[in-house]
């Protein structure tokens, strides 16, 4: 098994309590979709921030929900904000 490091911004950062989780996944990676249902699982306050939100892998934007996520891998979560 393997790390993935999940970054928390803004709202997702409230709605969890905290800026990073860190979830063990199977060494051969998992989809988005996974990840993303263990964590609403876990912290159900996620639920509505997650229907705006931009996601991204080691910095690059993921288009899709299917898309792969491997061990060692950064997972952003960044909902809408503002600021100067």
């Amino acid at each position: 098994m393997g790390r993935l490091r999940v970054l928390l911004f803004a709202t997702a950062r409230e709605a969890v309590g905290r800026p990073r989780v860190d979830l063990t996944i199977p060494d051969d990676g998992t989809r988005v979709e996974t990840v993303l249902a263990e964590l609403t699982e876990r912290y159900p306050r996620l639920v509505p921030v997650l229907a705006a939100s931009r996601l991204f892998c080691n910095g690059e934007p993921v288009a899709r929900r299917a898309a792969r996520l491997a061990p060692g891998d950064e997972f952003a979560i960044h909902p809408p904000y503002s600021g100067g």
